[in-house]
């Protein structure tokens, strides 16, 4: 086991500052210890160089929860692949509490949930570090913070707003308009069939720094 105390690249100033102020290493698993295995059970060196190269940038990785999904993954560390091809996901992290649904990589990188179905957040594991890097500056700046939740969220109106594209949004969202940001998450609403669950926090009251504090 090794600890990684540098930043991943491909971030945002402000979450890579993000990572660096209430990020912690806790240590990487050395996976290629499980390669022949694996192989040995089926499954595609294709696929375990994925795993395999998302745990040496980002395992072991722990940063603060989420306020949706029980705070996401407690920290960041690949695992064994699951097929069948070719829909292969591994897992991004353990849950940080329990949780009828696992947190994966998808097939094509994506960040998401799983739970028989599959519903990806975010298009890279980048853009949910982004987004948990936004939800902790937007609190901060904020002059006000609503939530909406259910019907709510569709009725918001977004005319004036533009998506951030840091975070990498498909099913969970955000959005910058001229003095306010909104983030909207509809993931859990999707996989459970419950869209009670759709939730939406608008954080309003932003100076420039305050919308655009993330680089």
């Amino acid at each position: 086991m090794s600890i990684n105390k540098g930043v991943p690249d491909g971030l945002t100033r402000g979450a890579e500052y993000f990572i660096r102020l209430h990020g912690h290493w806790t240590g990487q698993t050395d996976l290629e210890q499980h390669r022949a295995r694996w192989a040995d059970h089926g499954i595609p060196e294709a696929q375990i160089d994925r795993v395999v190269a998302y745990e040496k940038v980002w395992g072991g990785l722990a940063l603060p929860p989420s306020p949706h999904y029980d705070g996401g993954p407690r920290t960041l560390s690949g695992n064994v692949p699951e097929g069948p091809a070719p829909d292969w996901h591994f897992e991004a992290g353990p849950q940080r509490c329990a949780v009828p649904y696992s947190f994966m990589i998808g097939p094509g990188g994506e960040f998401g949930l799983h739970a028989g179905d599959w519903v990806p957040l975010h298009a890279s594991i980048e853009g949910w570090v982004e987004a948990l890097a936004l939800t902790d500056h937007a609190r901060r700046c904020a002059r006000t913070t609503t939530t909406l939740t259910g019907d709510e969220v569709d009725d918001l109106n977004l005319d004036g707003f533009e998506p951030v594209p840091a975070v990498a949004g498909l099913t969970d969202t955000w959005w910058r308009g001229t003095d306010s940001l909104i983030a909207i998450y509809r993931g859990e609403a999707e996989l459970m069939h419950a869209p009670r669950c759709r939730t939406a926090t608008i954080y309003a009251g932003l100076n420039e720094w305050g919308q655009n504090g993330l680089g």
